[in-house]
């Protein structure tokens, strides 16, 4: 019997049964130190320094103190000095199986034992940096900083390299994480191990380890499938919409890992077009007849899906347009214009809370034609019904241009902590694009205008002045074209 089938049917003795449904029961008040349903205080969660050394688990709790030793012995096994990189992997493996049976909140007491278990020594630590803040400005400084960075890298950071040594290793920690990630907010002991994946995965995933591969209708049905499952933007109604998003006119492209080989972990939608575009609907028209790629100018790219939730914070989006970007430069030199036609998702609920402190910024001229439009004094609640029907109002009327004029404020001057508000403006100014044009009823379709009553941005990306953008966004002015700062109160 080799020790990987060894180890695995330990660790199939070892386990109990899958605990029952009221023991794997979603974490209660109980469990996270908040109030009971009579209004008593609830019991704070043992940590799992405690519950190790206990002898029974409480009702909240999935592993008994028996199993839970177990298990940190088991991943402690992993980690073992003394084993090789191979045979820890084999071992993280034989776990990773458990973990793909384990009810969820089994598999929480194990994020657990990971976050808590397998910290940095605190004593070897304090050593550590007493020793180097001492060697500054001597001949030991260098040695001193070597030591201070071993001991910096933590057991749990060796942990979860083992688990990175098997082929499914790094889905299997992807897809952890992407379970992990919703727990934080209400269990904050588990923000050690999400800190340590997702330092590791901005190494793993870094841009010069990705492969930019073309997706077309003649790549492999599967690869097809996984863009119409993650396609986040505009939904792909059927395969007639994906052939046309990836007819002549069209360009797809991927960033590929090859450890996850076979799924993209973000891809890009463009069009090549001789203009700016100014609605979606075209785009997406089935019926419609291909561009003249020998009239094409302009690459429009109006939509950029991440597949992996367990990759949140690791950014590639903007390596991925400057490298479509190069390759669509080669195949077509006439191309001199690129630039999105982007949703506004965030607007919506902003202005809904802030349409009242908008109207008071308002000029006293522009307010009165408000106020006759509206058939009295302009209210937040006469104008957010007005805006109910946006595809019925004048090019013209004061409703539709203090729309506009919102829109403009909520794009180019909503920065909390230093960073535009909506979140795909946060991801196009962050990479030194300029917003461009607002465009009316650009999106009409029911998930656009319940997003921004149908508004859509353009952001251009002018090559010559991306660094120049992003400087002056990081000093708090967001780069804007004339007419968007025509639209500022």
């Amino acid at each position: 019997m080799s020790p990987a089938d060894w180890l695995s049917r330990s660790v199939s003795l070892m386990r109990p049964a899958l605990e029952s449904k009221a023991a794997a029961a979603p974490a209660t008040a109980a469990s996270i130190g908040e109030h009971t349903q009579d209004g008593t205080p609830a019991a704070a969660p043992r940590s799992t320094r405690e519950r190790l050394g206990a002898t029974l688990r409480r009702r909240q709790e999935a592993l008994s103190p028996r199993v839970l030793r177990r298990t940190l012995t088991e991943l402690q096994a992993i980690v073992d000095p003394q084993v090789s990189e191979v045979e820890g992997g084999r071992r993280a493996m034989a776990l990773a199986a458990w973990y793909a049976r384990a009810a969820a909140e089994e598999r929480r007491d194990c994020w657990l034992l990971m976050s808590e278990q397998f910290a940095p020594d605190p004593t070897k630590l304090k050593a550590v940096r007493e020793h180097y803040e001492a060697a500054q400005g001597t001949g030991e400084e260098g040695q001193a900083e070597v030591r201070m960075r071993k001991a910096l890298v933590s057991p749990r950071t060796r942990l979860l390299q083992r688990f990175a040594v098997f082929p499914e290793g790094m889905r299997f920690l992807v897809d952890l994480r992407a379970e992990l990630l919703p727990q934080l907010r209400s269990d904050k002991r588990l923000l050690a191990l999400d800190a340590e994946l997702e330092n590791l995965f901005s190494t793993w995933f870094d841009v010069a380890f990705l492969e930019l591969r073309r997706i077309s209708w003649d790549s492999p049905a599967s690869l097809i499938e996984k863009l119409i499952k993650y396609e986040a933007v505009h939904d792909i109604r059927s395969w007639a919409d994906m052939k046309n998003r990836l007819d002549s006119d069209r360009r797809c492209y991927g960033f590929f890992h090859p450890r996850l080989d076979g799924e993209p972990l973000i891809f890009v939608e463009v069009a090549l077009m001789d203009e700016i575009a100014d609605s979606i609907t075209p785009l997406l028209d089935e019926a419609a007849a291909p561009a003249d790629l020998r009239k094409a100018t302009t690459a429009i790219f109006y939509s950029i899906s991440s597949t992996q939730a367990g990759l949140r914070g690791v950014s590639f989006g903007d390596s991925l347009i400057k490298r479509v970007v190069e390759t669509l430069k080669a195949e077509f030199p006439r191309l001199k214009t690129f630039a999105t036609l982007s949703p506004i998702p965030g607007l919506r609920p902003w202005l809904s809370k802030n349409v009242r402190t908008l109207l008071d910024r308002l000029p006293v001229k522009a307010r009165a034609e408000l106020g006759r439009a509206l058939d009295g004094e302009p209210t937040a609640q006469r104008l957010l019904a007005a805006w109910d029907q946006p595809l019925q109002l004048d090019a013209k009327s004061p409703e539709r241009q203090m729309l506009l004029r919102c829109t403009a404020c909520y794009l180019a001057q909503e920065m909390p902590e230093g960073k535009p508000l909506d979140s795909v403006a946060r991801f196009h100014l962050g990479n030194g694009a300029r917003i461009e044009r607002l465009n009316w009823a650009g999106d009409p379709s029911a998930k656009g205008l319940k997003q921004s009553w149908g508004l859509m941005v353009n952001y251009l990306y002018d090559l010559k002045r991306l660094d120049r953008n992003r400087a002056a966004l990081a000093q708090g002015k967001v780069p804007v074209a004339g007419v968007i700062e025509d639209l500022f109160f």
